[in-house]
């Protein structure tokens, strides 16, 4: 197919062909037996993110900056993953809080404050019940945050939970964040099971998108009702909570 050449840059903008939009993902097979392997995301799918509003308004900040934070920080951490850095999530977390602290007379002590935060998650309510009914289907579960794997750790000790999870891992181990593919292989690599035998359980449909592209199977927690994206791969399940999710898989075939 010959190249559309590229449009000419003093030509005005309107006259400019738009570009062709990208065929819709293929359909993957049916999902027709129990995964092997879960792999969960933490932050946000397993922790309770929405208690860090209350740190913001502890340093003199609406709440609602809490959510534009945590999507800037994801944003920048993507954008150097793209580019060939692996960055520790909480530099880039303390990044994004001193662009919007920056008008605050003590910016250092307000982000340590916010970062804090994060050693006191709580579980979201469905998690406790959800994980239990999940390990009672002999599944093995695993976790994979961009974050620390300690954040994790701890969270999943308060929760009560971490005797459910053979392995606790992190995108520090790993040669970029998710959703780059190298992300979910190594996960893979480290439970020496195919791509095909895991599912990665997640909230963000970015987490679902890039777990199918690397040839996992994929569930989506969807806890709000908001509905999917139509321009990413498809998860296999939705569900409004684990203990629902629990459900789904339990009337599958197990696997053999």
């Amino acid at each position: 197919m010959t190249p559309t050449p590229a449009s000419d840059p003093e030509e005005p903008i309107a006259r400019r062909p738009l570009p062709e939009c990208p065929e819709p993902p293929e359909p993957f097979a049916p999902l027709e037996r129990r995964p092997r392997l879960l792999v969960f995301d933490v932050n946000e799918t397993l922790s309770d993110m929405t208690h860090l509003g209350d740190r913001f308004v502890e340093v003199g900040v609406p709440p609602y900056l809490a959510a534009p934070w945590f999507a800037g920080l994801l944003r920048d951490g993507f954008a150097l993953t793209v580019t060939g850095h692996n960055p520790s999530f909480a530099d880039v977390a303390r990044a994004a809080l001193h662009t919007v602290l920056h008008d605050k007379a003590n910016v250092e002590a307000a982000t340590r404050h916010i970062m804090a935060g994060f050693l006191q998650l709580p579980l979201h309510d469905d998690v406790r019940d959800g994980i239990r009914a999940l390990a009672s289907l002999e599944l093995r579960l695993v976790t994979l945050s961009n974050g620390s794997a300690d954040v994790a750790e701890g969270l999943f000790e308060r929760g009560g939970i971490r005797d459910s999870f053979e392995g606790v891992f992190s995108v520090e181990d790993t040669p970029a964040w998710k959703p780059a593919a190298s992300a979910y292989r190594y996960v893979l690599g480290k439970c020496d099971v195919d791509a095909d035998e895991a599912m990665l359980v997640a909230v963000h449909p970015w987490d679902v998108h890039g777990a199918k592209a690397a040839g996992l199977r994929a569930a989506w927690i969807n806890r709000t009702g908001v509905p999917y994206p139509d321009t990413m791969y498809a998860a296999d399940l939705v569900a409004p909570s684990l203990p629902r999710l629990a459900d789904q898989l339990e009337a599958l075939p197990a696997d053999v």
